[in-house]
C-alpha cells in the first residue's frame, strides 16, 4: 500500500537567492505537483507528470499557490500576551511590558498554556519553524520544545540570560546561565525536531563575566546557533557604551567574549559602524531583520539594500511581541515598506525568498527546510491569493505570478493561509 501523497496547485521555487540572480532565480509552475512520504518530499514538478501514479491520498489546493513554510528567525513567545501594547521605545518597553511578564514563565502551567497558544496562531499564520528566545526560567525553555514537539514543528529556541538590569526575579548569574544552559542544550538540542539555541539577552543584561561563560558554552558546542540583540536604538547603544567604555563598538561587547561566530544571530542590527558590517561579514554571521518591531517602536530603517549588497545573510522575523503581528506575510510586507524608505523596493522574489529559504539560510537549515525541493522536510502550506474581496480584485487584474502575490504579501492575513502542513500533516486550516 502507498504511504506517497499528492498534493496539486500552483508551485514556486528558486535556483538561488534573487538577491543574487535576480527574480529569474524562481521558477514558477502554474499547474505544478509536489510528492510527500513518510514527511519528506520526494518529487516536485508539473501536475501532468506527477499526477498518474500511487498515492495514498491526492490534494486538490486548485489555483492556490505552494510554497514552504515560513520561517521566523527572531521572535519571543514569552511576549504573546503583550502584543500591541502602547507607546514605548526599547528600554522602557521592557521595563513596562516585557519583564512583568516574563516573571510568570517560572510557572510551568503558565508557561505551556502560552506557548501552545503562541505555536498555534503560528501554524494558522503559515509559519512553520520558529526561533525564540525563552525567559531566564528553564521551565519556559522546556515548556516551548515540549509543545512544538507535540506539534511535530521544527523550532530552534534557548533560556534567555540575564544577571544585571533586570528585576530580582529575571536574573541568574553567570555560573547559572552556564549551567542552565548546558543542562537545556543537553537535553533537548537534536531532540526530534529541536535545536538549542545559546541566549545572552543583549550586552546591557549580562556582566563581562556572564557573557563570558556563555561565550565559553558556545566554544565547546559550536554547532548550536546563538543569538542576541544587536544595534537596535541609538539610546540602546549610548546604553551599551556607558557600561563596556573599552569597547570599541556594540558588536565588540560580544566579540571580546566570544561570542561573535559563523553560527551567531543578529537581530536588528539597524545601526551598524562600518568595523561592526565588516566584522559580521568576515565571519558569515546571520543579521535578522525584525520590520513590524522596528517601526513599532521606532527603533530605525534596516539597510537591506547595503547589507545584501555586501554579502551578508540575513533573515526575516517577526520578533512577537515588540513587532506588531504573528505573521511573516506583515513582515514581508513591513519590510517592503522600510526598504523603500530607504529608496528600494524589494522585488516580491526577494520578500518571499527572505521569510521562507532566507531564514532557512540564516538558522544553517537550509538542507532541511524552507526550499520546495526533494529531501527536504515536508513543512508547505497553500497560499490563497484570493482570500478578500480586496485582494482579489487586485489578483484578478494580474499579468503574472508576482502581480498575483504581491496583494497578498501587503495585505494578506491568517485568511490567506488554506492549509499548513507540519513534515507533511495538515496540522491547520483557516477561512
Amino acid at each position: 500500500m502507498s504511504t506517497r501523497h499528492l498534493h496539486l496547485g500552483q508551485t514556486l521555487r528558486f535556483t538561488a537567492s534573487p538577491f543574487e540572480a535576480g527574480p529569474e532565480a524562481a521558477l514558477h509552475e502554474g499547474s505544478g505537483a509536489l510528492v510527500v512520504d513518510d514527511g519528506r518530499i520526494v518529487q516536485v514538478g508539473r501536475a501532468e507528470d506527477l499526477r498518474t501514479g500511487d498515492y495514498a491520498s491526492v490534494t486538490d489546493h486548485g489555483a492556490a499557490l505552494l510554497l514552504p513554510g515560513f520561517i521566523d528567525a527572531h521572535a519571543h513567545y514569552p511576549q504573546t500576551g503583550i502584543i500591541a501594547s502602547w507607546g514605548k521605545r526599547l528600554i522602557d518597553w521592557l521595563n513596562t511590558y516585557t519583564f512583568p511578564e516574563e516573571m510568570r514563565f517560572g510557572d510551568p502551567a503558565y508557561a505551556g498554556e502560552v506557548a501552545g497558544r503562541y505555536l498555534d496562531l503560528l501554524l494558522a499564520n503559515g509559519t512553520t519553524t520558529v526561533c525564540s528566545y525563552c525567559t531566564i526560567h528553564p521551565e519556559s525553555v522546556d515548556a516551548f520544545f515540549t509543545a512544538a514537539e507535540v506539534r511535530g514543528m521544527r523550532v530552534l529556541g534557548g533560556k534567555t540570560c540575564m544577571d544585571r538590569n533586570a528585576p530580582e526575579g529575571l536574573r541568574d548569574t553567570a555560573q547559572r546561565a552556564y549551567d542552565e544552559s548546558r543542562a537545556l542544550l543537553e537535553r533537548w538540542h537534536g531532540r526530534g525536531r529541536a535545536s538549542y539555541v545559546i541566549t545572552p539577552r543583549f550586552s546591557p543584561t549580562s556582566t563581562p563575566d556572564q557573557l563570558a561563560a556563555l561565550g565559553a558554552l558556545w566554544a565547546e558546542h559550536p554547532d548550536c546557533l546563538m543569538q542576541t540583540h544587536l544595534s537596535e536604538q541609538t539610546d540602546e547603544i549610548a546604553w551599551v557604551k556607558s557600561l563596556f567604555p573599552k569597547a570599541r563598538d556594540y558588536l565588540d561587547t560580544y566579540e571580546r567574549f566570544g561570542l561573535l561566530g559563523g553560527n551567531g544571530l543578529y537581530g536588528h542590527a539597524i545601526h551598524l559602524e562600518p568595523r561592526e558590517r565588516d566584522r559580521l561579514r568576515e565571519v558569515g554571521a546571520a543579521l535578522i531583520h525584525c520590520p513590524t518591531s522596528n517601526t513599532f517602536i521606532g527603533s530605525g530603517l534596516f539597510d537591506m539594500d547595503g547589507l545584501t549588497r555586501e554579502g551578508h545573510p540575513v533573515g526575516l522575523a517577526t520578533d512577537t511581541g515588540g513587532g506588531s503581528s504573528f505573521s511573516m506575510l506583515r513582515s514581508m510586507a513591513a519590510a517592503y515598506e522600510i526598504a523603500q524608505l530607504r529608496g528600494r523596493a524589494l522585488h516580491p522574489a526577494e520578500l518571499l525568498w527572505l521569510a521562507t529559504a532566507g531564514s532557512a539560510r540564516a538558522l544553517r537549515l537550509e538542507g532541511m527546510i524552507g526550499a520546495l525541493e526533494p529531501g527536504l522536510e515536508a513543512d508547505f502550506i497553500a497560499l490563497d491569493l484570493g482570500s478578500t474581496p480586496a485582494i482579489a480584485q487586485r489578483s484578478a487584474r494580474a499579468g503574472d505570478i508576482w502581480e498575483a502575490l504581491f496583494p497578498t504579501i501587503m495585505m494578506g492575513d491568517d485568511r490567506a493561509v488554506a492549509a499548513t502542513y507540519v513534515a507533511g500533516r495538515r496540522v491547520s486550516a483557516s477561512g
